[in-house]
């Protein structure tokens, strides 16, 4: 994807850069890190971060392919530049599973997106726990997983449960997360080939 970046994002990069050295990690690692960082303005993403670069390098490849993108709630999808994402969260059909199934509507519009997209999507979590342990149990073969909810009751417990599945993923250990956050993870692989 090219696009112009604005001064003041080189600017940011720029003090970032001046702040801490993340030369020494892999490529995508290290952009996955860099623009967390530049969209929280919070450095303790560098060493809260877990990223695995062939996971990343998978995820890379899979968009470039053309796989859906799947996110939690309407702000992670508004966040992401450049490519759609599907969001079931708000439906009637995803009120009525929830409902029936005794689920979170998160958990649910995961139900439901998957029907929609089936395997090799990639899947972008940053507000719902519940969204992303839920994706966790399912038979959804990923291409990747975006998995940094945010909060007090759930987010690391999902987080953990991300990283112990094997799936590919990329995640935090603390509470920190949210929507910003998810979609930075994102746009740094859609912006991979720029440099800011």
């Amino acid at each position: 994807m090219s696009r112009a970046v604005h001064p003041i994002e080189r600017r940011s990069y720029e003090i970032l850069r001046s702040r801490v050295d993340l030369s020494h990690l892999p490529p995508l690692t290290r952009a996955v890190i860099e623009r967390v960082v530049h969209a929280s303005a919070d450095l303790d993403y560098v060493t809260d971060l877990v990223c695995v670069e062939a996971a990343l390098a998978g995820g890379l490849a899979a968009l470039r392919a053309g796989a859906p993108v799947v996110t939690d709630v309407a702000m992670v999808a508004a966040g992401i530049t450049g490519r759609e994402a599907l969001c079931p969260v708000a439906e009637a059909a995803t009120a009525a599973l929830a409902r029936a199934a005794g689920l979170t509507r998160s958990a649910a519009a995961v139900r439901i997106a998957l029907d929609r997209v089936g395997p090799g999507a990639v899947w972008v979590v940053g507000c719902a726990p519940t969204a992303l342990a839920e994706l966790v149990t399912l038979d959804a073969r990923p291409a990747l997983v975006v998995g940094l909810p945010v909060g007090f009751v759930g987010a690391v417990e999902a987080k953990a449960a991300l990283r112990a599945s094997g799936l590919p993923g990329v995640s935090n250990r603390s509470e920190k997360g949210g929507s910003a956050v998810a979609a930075a993870a994102l746009n740094a692989l859609l912006y991979v080939e720029e440099k800011p």
